[in-house]
């Protein structure tokens, strides 16, 4: 879910705060890494950086990990693709069942071939209890997972999932290796080993992962023989050191990815996104859990100038996870700006403006605080400007910059300016966002959510294949979200990264919240090709 759930599940998190002056002072050969103009070395610079480089924990969980392969990839346009897999699974009638051919002839990065026990081995070490996996829900469906023979893989599901297959794109863990040690503080958490394009060569946290192409690699040795991931988590000191040329790539907010147009020497490439940003009105917080207060929120809120002067038009407006232009999204959920509305809903609900313009009820102000993270940009002008827009309703909310370690204790009663979506299918990202069984499990359920008539809908909504009737359960979840929306959306985001024009290949997926690691061009930096 929002933010970063996946930290606390050893996935993706955000580093600890960058020195400014550290990071902008690396220079070639330095320990943060440099961009060296060589056509077969690439550095990126990325904001976040993994607390684990496990699968079982949550590494790779989306597809693109590098090191490791799903049973199935996406393509560039998010169509499902065999990987370790021969071919795509062949479904049961009853959607129950999912059989997979392995490739064969396929090695891990240390020599040992791969086979259907270490598929077996993954699933049911992520499903064990003892490991600390807290995606582990999106396998929920899953019965048991069987090998037949060393070439192929049965799973059985409890009920029929429709987008299972899209859960495989997750990567496959050696049991030759991780099996032999504790699933959440072994060695193999820092020190993987995958069947993927490019082997880790070294990690220095808070600064850089580094990597080589892998010679042996099923699909082709990369042309990219050194990759280089620095994490910068400073937007303005990740511009700062692609300008100096220390960086080949990096990921910008709209508005210092501008400074680089009319750079001949530089690409800038645009990725749609399911990336929303968004608040979290907690539930237990006496203001922020009013209904009244959430819904004249939403309506106070001007999205379109949100993105227009935040984004400068690099996103559209939110009205809950499910971007409008998505297939999925509930015509009629959308909420207009209409601040005079807004004032007749605190009214009605007995929120009246006090002697300084805050409103009052039962003798509590109209006041909370919201958090947004140190360094990013788009999170502290989305915070700014909604409390800019709340003020003119009345309500006063105190904007807050801090890191995660500061921010997540206080999730339970503090709002927080938070992302999160991810494509492919709503299920992905609104049941951790919005299942009332989930509320305070680290990231996911962040504003503890609970309306049970959203539960019922969500547990609809996974536990069927017939698209009508799904369709019918997530039009339910948007339109609960109106009536009391837990969530106030803001803006949906297209990601913008500015790329040395060195290779050829460039190309950009739809991407989920979770971004920059293996997202953005370098998705596929094992298929790019040096310019001649």
């Amino acid at each position: 879910m929002t933010a970063r759930r996946i930290r606390t599940a050893a996935a993706v998190t955000l580093a600890a705060t960058l020195a400014t002056t550290a990071a902008a002072c690396s220079k070639p050969g330095g320990t943060a890494g440099a961009g060296t103009g060589a056509k077969d070395s690439a550095v990126v610079g990325i904001a976040y950086e993994p607390e684990s480089l496990s699968p079982l924990l949550g590494y790779g969980k989306d597809g693109n990990s590098k090191i490791f392969d799903g049973l199935l990839a996406f393509d560039a346009g998010m169509k499902l693709k065999p990987a370790l897999a021969a071919e795509l699974p062949e479904v049961s009638a009853d959607g129950l069942t999912y059989t997979y051919r392995l490739r064969q002839g396929v090695k891990f990065s240390d020599g040992k071939p791969f086979g259907a026990k270490d598929v077996v081995f993954t699933y049911e070490t992520i499903l064990d209890k003892k490991t600390n996996n807290a995606a582990k829900t999106e396998l929920d469906a899953v019965e048991s997972v069987k090998a037949r023979g060393d070439d192929t893989v049965v799973f059985t599901l409890k009920y029929p999932y429709a987008p299972f297959a899209e859960r495989t794109v997750l990567p496959i863990a050696p049991e030759h290796i991780a099996g032999k040690q504790d699933v959440n503080t072994g060695e193999f958490t820092t020190k993987p080993v995958g069947t993927g394009p490019y082997v880790l060569t070294g990690w220095s946290k808070g600064e850089k992962l580094s990597f080589k192409a892998n010679p042996g690699y099923w699909g082709g040795a990369p042309a990219v023989k050194k990759f280089t991931m620095a994490i910068i988590k400073d937007d303005d000191v990740r511009m700062t050191r692609l300008r100096s040329g220390d960086l080949d790539g990096a990921i910008l907010p709209p508005n210092l990815a501008k400074a680089f147009q009319g750079d001949k020497s530089r690409k800038t490439y645009a990725a749609k996104s399911f990336d929303y940003r968004t608040v979290t009105l907690p539930t237990h917080n006496e203001v922020a859990g009013d209904t009244a207060v959430r819904r004249a929120l939403d309506v106070a809120v001007d999205r379109e100038v949100m993105v227009d002067k935040i984004l400068g038009g690099a996103g559209k407006p939110a009205y809950g996870p499910v971007p409008t232009d998505s297939p999925w999204f509930a015509k009629g959920t959308e909420r207009v700006h209409d601040l005079a509305k807004a004032k007749k809903i605190l009214d009605d609900a007995g929120w009246k403006p006090g002697a300084d313009g805050v409103r009052v009820k039962d003798g509590v102000r109209a006041t909370f605080p919201l958090w947004y993270l140190s360094g990013d940009k788009l999170r502290q002008d989305h915070a700014l400007a909604y409390a800019s827009d709340a003020k003119k309703a009345g309500i006063d909310i105190r904007t807050q910059a801090g890191t995660w370690e500061v921010i997540e204790p206080r999730m339970k009663q503090d709002a927080v300016l938070a992302g999160g979506g991810s494509p492919g299918d709503p299920d992905f990202d609104q049941y951790t966002l919005l299942k009332s069984s989930l509320a305070g499990d680290g990231f996911n359920n962040m504003a503890w959510y609970d309306n049970k008539a959203v539960d019922t809908a969500l547990e609809a909504g996974r536990r069927t294949n017939k698209e009508a009737d799904r369709k019918a359960a997530y039009t339910t979840v948007q339109q609960e979200l109106v009536k009391n929306p837990g969530y106030t959306f803001l803006t949906h985001i297209d990601h913008l990264y500015v790329v040395n024009d060195n290779w050829d290949t460039l190309t950009t997926q739809i991407e989920p919240h979770d971004h920059g690691l293996a997202s953005g061009p370098w998705w596929n930096v094992e298929d790019w090709k040096p310019k001649k």
